[in-house]
């Protein structure tokens, strides 16, 4: 996949990271958004192999979690899918992530969207200082998550580096989908329909 954006002459990707256990519309909205208001050639989203920050929950297996991405991706050109994460040992640290890909592209623009929740958490995340350096940030709002902190002095070095981006208030979780599907209730319209027919037929978070 990454060689294909090699020559396909890309200048400025996002990289949207997650356990996508499972892949909801609130993240395709996201980088929908995120792609417009930013210009982003691509969105690349790449579910976490090992996330460090969930070592101790149970997490469904990575190949389910792949196919459910691609399927929720497939209908858009910008959306593409990478399997870095999930190929590479160890735990999963978005500052190894960004670096592969660069390792790759060479000095492309690299623009990391996430929640408003992990950007406020950025700090106690590996090397922070450097992964505020290697690439920006887009940092969804989110109900309930309050961004103004980005302006407490911890930040101030690094404003030029994150940007926040307003979404419609979709309070839409992937813990929230997998306990509706634990307890029956329905999933419908909360995440794209060949998802949830994947959800079904694999009979996942049952």
């Amino acid at each position: 996949m990454l060689a294909t954006l090699l020559s396909a002459n890309i200048e400025r990707i996002g990289i949207m990271g997650g356990t996508f256990d499972p892949i909801h519309n609130g993240h395709l909205v996201t980088a929908e958004l995120a792609a417009y208001q930013y210009q982003l050639d691509k969105v690349i989203f790449v579910p976490s192999g090992n996330p460090p920050h969930k070592t101790k929950q149970q997490i469904t297996k990575d190949e389910d979690r792949y196919i459910m991405t691609t399927l929720a991706t497939i209908d858009n050109p910008k959306f593409d899918v990478s399997r870095i994460e999930l190929e590479r040992e160890g735990l999963s640290y978005a500052i190894d992530t960004v670096k592969g890909f660069k390792e790759v592209l060479g000095e492309i623009d690299i623009y990391f969207i996430t929640g408003a929740d992990a950007i406020l958490e950025i700090f106690t995340w590996k090397e922070p200082e450097k992964l505020l350096t290697e690439c920006k940030f887009i940092a969804a709002t989110r109900p309930g998550y309050c961004l103004s902190k980005l302006e407490d002095g911890i930040y101030e070095e690094y404003q030029e580096q994150i940007f926040v981006l307003k979404i419609p208030g979709l309070a839409i979780s992937s813990t929230d989908i997998r306990n509706r599907v634990a307890n029956g209730r329905p999933i419908k319209y909360l995440l794209p329909p060949r998802v949830e027919n994947y959800v079904n037929k694999r009979k996942l978070y049952i």
